[in-house]
């Protein structure tokens, strides 16, 4: 018997459709009981759903989706990993490691308000026994003025896909970032780069997007024509935070040995976009939580007022 999303029970699917059946599956696989007060994350589940449908439907989206990852382990590939020292690309570093060559991390200083995160990526080069490279470019960093991360704005508190809180966007972040680590995977003859962009990222980073991964990859298949070839992996680019905090249960990712917090501050403060959607997320994932807080509840009020669309 196939499950809910098997192309026996799905049959063919149109665009249109696809919004109400994750609906559907959504209210049947999330019961109220487990819902309640943080019945919060219909578009970010609802669009984890429809991209299930989509893989089984005739809709000509998923036939325009490039494949993110190739889900069989395959320990010959060399994999270097850009890692920010967060939950997300942490959670990515322990799973390559178990399904290919982890051959390195690459952090980046861009001037961000703190480097505390850059800590927690060093320690997970350290606990894996694998290179990691920090590149310093805040020189370019300070030029890309306006976002709270950078300069001296306040960080804003709330769910991540609030309209504030496209005051944390740097511009072209991720861009400038892949750019550097496509170059040093050529140059180490690596096969792939992976990035632990998430669904969640959709609505705020335009730079977090599918059709950004794939245009991307394409770019760098004609930078590096005829020199290298490195595909662009990003395993979790149509998953939720709750999902990624499964799947780094599932490998044994040290959570508490991660750092999300845009504060800084000696604990995770609770209440920034970052820190409400890791709470959230481990509360969905039916995970322990080992994450201190300075506020612990913060994300209940936070959630419960999501009202939200996610963009694509």
């Amino acid at each position: 018997m196939g499950d809910a999303t098997s192309p026996a029970r799905l049959g063919p699917a149109s665009c249109g459709d696809l919004k109400a059946a994750a609906t559907r599956l959504y209210l049947e696989r999330f019961p109220r009981t487990q819902r309640g007060r943080v019945d919060v994350i219909g578009c970010r589940r609802q669009s984890y759903w429809t991209s299930r449908l989509q893989k089984f439907s005739r809709c000509p989206a998923n036939r325009s989706q490039p494949t993110r990852f190739n889900k069989t382990r395959d320990p010959t590939m060399k994999v270097l990993v850009v890692c920010s020292g967060g939950l997300d690309s942490i959670s990515l570093a322990y799973k390559i490691a178990a399904n290919h060559e982890l051959i390195g991390l690459i952090s980046f200083n861009y001037g961000q308000r703190h480097v505390k995160e850059l800590e927690f990526a060093a320690l997970c080069a350290r606990k894996l026994d694998v290179p990691h490279d920090i590149i310093d470019i805040s020189n370019v960093g300070k030029h890309l003025t306006g976002s709270a991360l950078t300069d001296d704005v306040k960080v804003p508190d709330g769910h991540y896909a609030e309209e504030t809180m496209k005051a944390t966007v740097v511009p072209n972040r991720n861009a400038i970032m892949l750019s550097i680590a496509f170059g040093l995977a050529a140059a180490r003859h690596a096969d792939a780069v992976a990035i632990a962009v998430h669904g969640g990222d959709h609505f705020i980073y335009p730079d977090c997007r599918p059709g950004f991964i794939s245009a991307f990859e394409t770019m760098q298949q004609h930078a590096l024509e005829g020199y290298a070839d490195v595909r662009l992996l990003a395993p979790y680019v149509n998953a939720t935070k709750a999902d990624i905090v499964a799947d780094g249960a599932r490998y044994r990712t040290p959570f508490e040995e991660t750092w999300s917090c845009y504060k800084g501050g000696r604990f995770h403060c609770g209440r920034c976009g970052t820190c409400v959607e890791r709470r959230e997320a481990f509360h969905l994932a039916g995970v322990e939580d080992p994450t201190v807080y300075d506020d612990p509840d913060f994300w209940i009020a936070a959630t419960g007022a999501f009202k939200a669309e996610e963009a694509k």
